[in-house]
């Protein structure tokens, strides 16, 4: 039951969900300091559109390519900058990766970005934007600028309070899940980094604590807490929202973080868990998959056409524990969208339609090539 069960679910929390947290609250608090800077020199400078879209859509998670999705609706930038933020942002999974292997994940996203940019200057050179006729300005931005809060959120970014307090009450009275996830990750942090970089013999760690596994404990603990904030908000995919790609406070900050930590760390788990439990009942080591070749290309670049992070974090996390190829991936990160296009979609559907496509085609394109080059 350990092997089978408990240690997927303590690896989800203590490989990536912790380091998820760390780097979230990070470039939230980033987003909080320095968020409107890069896009107001875009407005000043247009033809640094795709640039800036490649860039702010190549950073981790979805804050990033959420923020230019209202600057389109508004006319401010160029369908190329939607394209170029579209193609590099590889959504929350890209946590996924970065928690697992660093250089790894430099290395995918620097092709991620040198594709968004080459593929938003296309299409701006093609004068391709769907929503160049009929806009108007005035209208759009009066609804950008009072979008309506999804059910269930509060206007800050997180779940709705009274639901998180009727699902935690397994939570020391007073203690809101913020701060619970917090306090855990804080000391599964100190665990998790000497156990992941091998700095330390975990038996070494179990024989300190009189025999209990800190790694394990922490691991499972934490991992339960993401399944009780996850559905504290009701198992949306994310609470990115145009409030939260410009939180007002650092306390916001640390909220949404823990909301979309504990999202990737569930989906993260139920990837750990299922192949898990599939490679150990079947003896399927994933080097038999069907998803090689020229059809896992296609594959992974039409489930990249589904909105959200959801199916995307699961299937990176089909990567990291052996179940894909690598081509696979590439084309998978390229063509899906992140929780941009769903903004993008309330706000310009038929631009989200045509984006969501024409992102497909450099990630099927890419996939096909390393097949060749690998």
């Amino acid at each position: 039951m350990t092997e089978l069960l408990l240690r997927p679910l303590a690896d989800a929390f203590m490989q990536v969900g912790v380091y998820v947290a760390v780097m979230v609250a990070l470039f939230g608090w980033l987003r909080w300091r320095y968020g409107d800077r890069a896009t107001d020199g875009l407005t000043k400078h247009p033809r640094l559109g795709p640039l800036v879209g490649a860039l702010l859509g190549v950073s981790p998670g979805c804050g990033g390519a959420i923020i230019l999705m209202p600057l389109y609706a508004r006319g401010k930038v160029s369908f190329g900058t939607v394209i170029a933020a579209l193609a590099a942002t590889m959504g929350d999974s890209s946590w996924v990766v970065i928690a697992w292997n660093p250089l790894f994940a430099l290395k995918i996203h620097l092709l991620l970005f040198a594709v968004g940019l080459v593929t938003g200057y296309v299409v701006d050179a093609l004068g391709i934007d769907p929503a160049r006729r009929g806009r108007s300005v005035a209208a759009e931005a009066a609804r950008v600028d009072a979008p309506a809060a999804p059910a269930g959120l509060v206007a800050a970014g997180g779940p709705d309070r009274g639901a998180s307090r009727r699902l935690l009450g397994l939570l020391p009275p007073r203690v809101p899940a913020a701060k619970a996830f917090w306090g855990l990750t804080t000391p599964a942090f100190a665990v998790s980094v000497p156990v992941v970089f091998q700095m330390v013999d975990p038996g070494t760690l179990t024989r300190a604590f009189g025999g209990v596994d800190p790694y394990l404990a922490l691991g499972v603990l934490g991992t339960f807490t993401a399944v009780l904030i996850f559905a504290a908000g009701r198992g949306r995919f994310a609470d990115d929202t145009l409030e939260t790609a410009r939180p007002q406070s650092f306390r916001a900050t640390l909220r949404h973080s823990a909301h979309e930590a504990s999202f990737i760390t569930v989906w993260v788990a139920v990837a750990y868990v299922g192949w898990q439990v599939f490679t150990t009942t079947t003896g399927f080591d994933g080097s038999q998959l069907a998803l090689t070749g020229l059809l896992g290309v296609l594959v992974g670049a039409g489930i990249g056409l589904i909105p959200g992070c959801a199916v995307q974090i699961v299937f990176t996390g089909l990567y990291v524990s052996g179940g894909l190829p690598l081509p696979t991936l590439v084309a998978n990160a390229l063509s899906q969208d992140g929780d941009a296009l769903i903004p993008l979609a309330a706000l310009r559907r038929r631009s989200a339609l045509l984006a969501t496509v024409i992102t497909t085609i450099p990630a099927a394109a890419v996939g096909a090539a390393l097949l060749v080059l690998l």
